[in-house]
């Protein structure tokens, strides 16, 4: 009997032990199974949005990269005429610019981007110009350094520009014909256009046109350094009919818009004031007053045959010796003496009317003299 309890105690302990080794192994197993087989949660990518536009309508294909942190400076396209948005007429980049393809995709990946179709400024680097006898033709003021030919920069301006009437004669024009590009003189991404405000128009002019510089500047001459006038007030930059790129079609014309007293008719006429006021003035100064181009009587002398007090006309004499004209001035006969008529040397001081005179006497004075 004590035998047999023993042995029931023996095989109860052997299935407690039995027990306890299983589960252990079932423990241990639960945390290799999940190392060999370990969840894997993929989180479902939020879209990616589209750059937007930031100034121009579809301009999000150049301002993704050229933002405020690349380029501030073109952005003020915004502030211009060409970034009204309200204008159905407003241009994109690329209308200007081009397409660039090349430009934006990049697929080769170089560090250095593949140029735009159409470039201003900038895009060659100094040492690396084309050749020496190219340099006229591709560089002004503001395009330096792109081999974008003037002809191609111009034609993107053109292309809504040209239907204007102001500039409608550009092709053929002094400045055409130079080669002078649009971005030349405008800058299209400044807020303020130089050329286009008066205050400062004539100095970006006289970067060329150094020797109207100088003559602005001496002290007969039109209100251009006191700002009151510009050059486009009397010449048509982008082409005219008339000479000198003047607004009008002529001199004369352009000059009468503001000078409209010596417009006439008059009875008597001086030719050279009809055919251009330019052949006695020099509208961008001189030395000498009212903008001549020399001082009485040198500049009358020029056309007219200088003379002195020994006239007999002048001195009240017919002929000079005759028994029924006086040889000498008296009280009763006319003229003036030598020392009056050479007095300060100046045709002006009796031919006062030299634009045209409407003097309807026939012979005192004389009034195709244009004495009074």
């Amino acid at each position: 009997m004590k035998l047999l309890r023993q042995v029931l105690t023996l095989c109860a302990f052997i299935g407690a032990a039995v027990g306890m080794s299983s589960s252990m192994a079932a423990d241990i197993s639960k945390p290799a199974a999940a190392k060999e087989a370990p969840k894997v949660v993929v989180a479902k990518a939020a879209p990616q949005e589209a750059p937007k536009d930031l100034v121009l309508k579809g301009d999000a294909k150049c301002t993704s990269c050229h933002d405020e942190a690349d380029a501030p400076g073109l952005l003020a396209i915004g502030k211009t005429k060409h970034g009204t948005v309200a204008d159905s007429r407003t241009p994109t980049c690329t209308k200007c610019h081009g397409e660039s393809e090349a430009h934006v995709l990049n697929a080769q990946d170089t560090k250095i981007r593949p140029k735009p179709e159409r470039t201003y400024s900038g895009q060659l680097a100094p040492g690396s110009l084309p050749s020496a006898d190219r340099v006229d033709h591709y560089f002004g003021i503001q395009g330096k350094r792109t081999d974008t030919p003037v002809e191609e920069r111009n034609g993107s301006c053109l292309e809504c520009h040209q239907k204007d009437a102001k500039r409608s004669h550009w092709m053929g024009s002094t400045h055409q014909a130079r080669d002078v590009a649009c971005s030349t003189c405008h800058k299209i991404h400044s807020a303020k256009d130089v050329v286009r405000d008066k205050r400062s128009q004539t100095e970006l002019c006289f970067t060329c046109h150094k020797e109207q510089r100088a003559q602005v500047n001496k002290p007969s001459h039109h209100p251009i350094v006191e700002g009151k006038m510009a050059c486009s007030d009397c010449h048509n930059v982008h082409g005219s009919v008339g000479p000198k790129l003047m607004k009008r079609d002529s001199v004369v014309d352009t000059c009468y818009t503001c000078h409209m007293e010596k417009r006439g008719p008059f009875v008597h006429n001086h030719e050279p004031v009809n055919e251009d006021c330019s052949n006695c003035h020099n509208p961008h100064g001189t030395t000498a007053e009212s903008m001549l181009k020399m001082r009485p009587p040198f500049l009358c002398n020029a056309c007219h045959t200088p003379h002195g007090g020994n006239i007999p006309a002048v001195m009240g004499r017919t002929i000079p010796g005759s028994a029924t004209s006086p040889l000498t001035p008296t009280a009763t006969s006319t003229g003036k003496s030598n020392i009056n008529i050479n007095q300060g040397r100046g045709c002006l001081n009796c031919h006062t009317q030299v634009h045209g005179s409407n003097n309807p006497s026939a012979t005192n004075p004389t009034p195709q003299f244009n004495l009074r």
